[in-house]
């Protein structure tokens, strides 16, 4: 089920033809590629594609692993994997230089991808996070509470794919509950089609998504560190005032450790920032992206 309209294509991004990523093309203008999060897929986008479409030639894509992306094997899950996937889309889609836009895991793939491509990624916008090597060495009672999935997700054995495959609605609906802070945020027909997607092919590609950031991706932002690589691009941090990045980071202090330039605000929302104040959003975004710095 499309929930906004657009275009839809489907491209084959590497050279065997064994993965393929699904994503919605609408509008005109400057190209801006939107990542989706978890355990979501592009239909998250639906209230703000419309708005950024008006000035900009918007892709929203379903990330490897998630929505009616290919879902591979489960080792092929780190972020420099899947952001090579959206670069590859990007440029068979005819656009060698675009600004990306990411949200939660979406956030994360950007960041890698604005870090492996920057004569690419012209700007960067990251959607109620820090980076991922800052969130781990950072682990204290309350960030094990609220992000309890980093760790469970990451358990081998086959143990969350089990447990989550024997109510898969029930665990969607665990990720939204509690954060958002107006009713109506999700509804059914939103949940629905979150559903859809999320099978047993997406609960392991997810959980594997999980284990490389715990893992590989970890690697890769320390050898960034080591080497002093920061992200060029000008960066757009927002958050959810009520999220829990809000309540206990100093998110722009944080990101000016991991990228030149950095500007960004709080959203008057919990962690659901594109669904839950849409305007509000948007409205940041094109103001960012129609900035002469951020195209």
């Amino acid at each position: 089920m499309e929930l906004f309209e657009g275009d839809r294509v489907r491209v084959d991004v590497d050279v065997a033809g064994e993965v393929s990523v699904a994503a919605t093309v609408r509008g005109d203008g400057p190209p801006v590629l939107l990542l989706h999060g978890y355990p979501q897929t592009r239909s998250m986008w639906r209230l703000v594609a419309p708005l950024l479409a008006e000035h900009f030639t918007v892709i929203a894509s379903d990330l490897r692993g998630y929505g009616d992306s290919a879902k591979p094997a489960a080792e092929v899950y780190d972020k420099r994997t899947m952001a090579a996937d959206q670069l590859a889309l990007m440029q068979l889609l005819g656009f060698e230089r675009f600004a990306v836009v990411g949200h939660d895991r979406g956030a994360r793939v950007g960041h890698r991808l604005a870090l492996d491509a920057p004569e690419a990624v012209t700007s960067l916008a990251v959607l109620d996070i820090v980076p991922t090597l800052h969130m781990f060495e950072h682990v204290d009672r309350a960030m094990a509470t609220s992000y309890f999935h980093w760790f469970f997700l990451t358990q081998g054995g086959g143990l969350p794919e089990t447990l989550i495959g024997a109510e898969p609605r029930a665990w969607l609906e665990s990720r939204f509950r509690g954060r958002a802070l107006r009713p109506g945020v999700f509804p059914e027909e939103v949940m629905a089609e979150y559903e859809r997607c999320f099978d047993s092919a997406t609960i392991a590609a997810s959980c594997a998504d999980y284990r490389a950031a715990a893992g590989t991706d970890l690697e890769h932002d320390r050898v960034d560190r080591a080497d002093g690589r920061v992200v060029e691009a000008p960066v757009l941090a927002l958050w959810g005032e009520a999220s829990y990045v809000g309540r206990n980071f100093d998110v722009l202090s944080v990101w000016r450790r991991f990228a030149a330039r950095v500007e960004g605000r709080s959203i008057l929302s919990d962690h659901y920032l594109a669904e839950e104040a849409p305007a509000e959003t948007a409205g940041a975004l094109n103001e960012f992206l129609g900035s002469g710095a951020a195209v």
